[in-house]
């Protein structure tokens, strides 16, 4: 007759795996190894940690995801992060100042005139 099986609470694994936490993490929440763990889940859902885990990590991105929404309505700064990212939107600079542009020209050109002058040299 073997050890007694380690009980590991289904809720709370739920909500370490949306939560994004390591394999290592739960199973140090759980007082588990990987394998005893692996076997639990074989045991509850039929398949490995690995595909159990990336299913039931889905549930922590749709958290995430619906704070960050909300957070837009209150932060300006969240607000651009998604418009950003999801509506394509970006910062335009725009330039009124020619005159810096004209001294970069400048820099650049002289950089490459010395690159081409130094490349002579060595062949």
């Amino acid at each position: 007759m073997g050890r007694p099986q380690k009980e590991i609470d289904q809720t709370q694994f739920e909500k370490l795996c949306g939560l994004q936490c390591t394999l290592e993490e739960i199973c140090g929440w759980f007082d588990v190894t990987d394998k005893t763990l692996d076997g639990w889940c074989m045991r509850t859902y039929g398949e490995h940690f690995s595909e159990v885990f990336s299913k039931k990590r889905e549930a922590g991105k749709i958290s995430l995801r619906r704070s960050q929404w909300r957070l837009a309505e209150k932060s300006a700064a969240m607000a651009i992060f998604l418009g950003k990212n999801y509506l394509g939107q970006s910062d335009h600079v725009v330039i009124e100042d020619r005159s810096a542009l004209d001294k970069l020209d400048e820099i650049l050109k002289g950089t490459q005139e010395n690159a081409i002058e130094l490349q002579r040299k060595a062949e």
